[in-house]
């Protein structure tokens, strides 16, 4: 089947039945509708620093297969941390920058990179092949520093690793359903001194007067969301950061997928307080922002993790990511997990150089999980 190359530089001008039929898993952060909102809505673009530059290909003008691809002109909203490199390459006298980027902006969450039907009459492994070929051989053409793919599936990272990309891993903390009852199960597999931690964590929010609702985006109108987006910004910038999104973007998704945004709201007196915003996949939640209006003791705790893990064992979902770093969550039953991505440059002295330093990482990521995972608050014979 002859398949022809393009780019597109919109999501929307794309039809969206076309797009979504790239992915049969449906995972929730590479729909149509997620991604032409964050172009719509102004959170990728020129001023962002995210150019968008989909590759797709199309047979008999049937759309086949694809890459969600920026040109990078920073390497901020990424979580792959690569500041390094373009400090070395700004040392000998080279430009890092721009370089090109197939990932979800500000989304550091494993999926689908290397989009390609499965419906159609094609070998799927070599289009995938092709693809990664074709993402080498559009960085070299265009003087381009390289390419990098971030939180690849296995069957990704093998296709990109064949075509000499580099493998990069890092650690993550995600908690996993084995089918728990309730909460309380959930706790009854800790050790006896965490377990008590929890549970004091998890009254002192509620001796402070703070109830929960869990919202879907149907149920979230857009003066809500303006307060939610409210508290989220206030948290960022107490860490000297801007928002990397807006408030049209989050009243814009739930409008398109409201069964995917879930909001975890935090009242007291009837008066929201503080909110930790979920996406919803087929079998896993994805924390994703939190903010709020008052510190109040293990609030953050209860609403980013505890309300999570309740919804996921309510709803029966099989796991919860939630969300980057932070190895507080070893202690409230989140497992470290290995993840990777995919990088190519075009200059053969620094492919090597990295190729070296990513092999002591990759050591030293192995390590740091085994350790990590002696800090589980599991006790012997628990679920874990």
């Amino acid at each position: 089947m002859r398949l022809d190359c393009s780019v597109v530089h919109r999501i929307a001008d794309l039809p969206a039945l076309d797009w979504d039929a790239l992915d049969a898993s449906a995972h929730p952060f590479t729909p149509h509708a997620f991604l032409s909102t964050l172009e719509e809505t102004g959170c990728v673009g020129e001023s962002s620093g995210w150019v968008p530059q989909h590759l797709v290909w199309r047979s008999g003008g049937q759309l086949a297969a694809a890459i969600p691809l920026y040109v990078k002109a920073h390497s901020w909203g990424e979580f792959v941390f690569d500041w390094s490199w373009a400090q070395a390459y700004q040392r000998a006298g080279r430009e890092y920058y721009p370089k090109l980027l197939c990932a979800i902006p500000y989304t550091p969450v494993t999926g689908p990179r290397l989009l390609v039907r499965h419906d159609l009459d094609l070998d799927v492994a070599a289009t995938r092949t092709l693809l990664a070929t074709t993402l080498r051989d559009v960085a070299a053409d265009n003087g381009l520093s390289g390419v990098h793919v971030n939180y690849t599936l296995p069957d990704d990272q093998r296709t990109l690793e064949d075509q000499q990309f580099l493998r990069r891993e890092d650690c993550r903390f995600r908690w996993v359903n084995r089918g728990y009852r309730d909460f309380d199960d959930f706790l009854d597999g800790f050790r006896a001194d965490k377990r008590k931690k929890v549970r004091r964590e998890r009254r002192r929010v509620a001796e402070a007067g703070i109830a929960f609702r869990t919202l879907h985006g149907h149920e979230i109108a857009p003066a809500l969301w303006r307060t939610l987006f409210s508290f989220s910004e206030r948290t960022f910038l107490a860490h000297g950061n801007a928002h990397y999104l807006n408030a049209d973007f989050f009243i814009e998704l739930a409008r398109r997928t409201p069964a995917s945004v879930v909001v975890m709201l935090a009242e007291r007196d009837d008066c929201a307080l503080a909110a930790a915003i979920f996406v919803r996949g087929a079998d896993e939640l994805y924390g994703r922002y939190w903010g709020t209006a008052s510190q109040e003791d293990s609030l953050h705790f209860e609403a980013c993790y505890y309300q999570g893990i309740d919804y996921c064992i309510r709803t029966g979902l099989g796991a919860f990511d939630p969300g980057t770093q932070g190895e507080h969550k070893l202690a409230r039953g989140f497992e470290p997990t290995v993840t990777t991505s995919a990088h190519w440059l075009a200059e053969p002295a620094f492919t090597r150089a990295i190729g070296h330093y990513l092999e002591r990482e990759r050591a030293a990521v192995a390590e740091y999980v085994a350790s990590s995972r002696e800090h589980l608050p599991f006790h012997h014979g628990g679920k874990a």
